[in-house]
């Protein structure tokens, strides 16, 4: 199994990004995605999850520090998952890192990108 995050970079407040987390190792369609942030001296924080396409619960959740600004979304065919990030905020500024919890096949988690927000 491997995630591999891409697309952090540098952008000025107001600007936009769009992250993925490409998948092997697995039947990406089986499971929910995670993305999450650790930004410099914080913990790591839950950004947004998009559940499997089988799953009977809520297809999508955000933490309420990015609602109406970052859109999770996959791409089975292409086993990627996108987290879309528009108005950005300093306090964007983050590691982000993609996680696959497989249940009993484990729980995985890219290197992460560095997206960082400043004028």
């Amino acid at each position: 199994v491997q995630l591999v995050e891409s697309g952090g970079g540098s952008v000025q407040p107001g600007g936009s990004l769009r992250l993925s987390c490409a998948t092997s190792g697995f039947t990406l369609d089986d499971y929910s995605i995670g993305w999450f942030r650790r930004a410099p001296g914080k913990g790591r924080e839950g950004v947004a999850c998009i559940s499997s396409s089988t799953s009977d619960g809520i297809p999508y959740d955000y933490a309420d520090s990015v609602k109406g600004r970052f859109t999770i979304s996959r791409d089975n065919a292409k086993k990627t998952v996108y987290l879309e990030m528009n108005s950005l905020k300093p306090e964007d500024t983050a590691v982000y890192y993609c996680n696959a919890d497989l249940g009993v096949f484990g729980d995985y988690w890219g290197k992460g990108t560095l997206v960082t927000v400043s004028s």
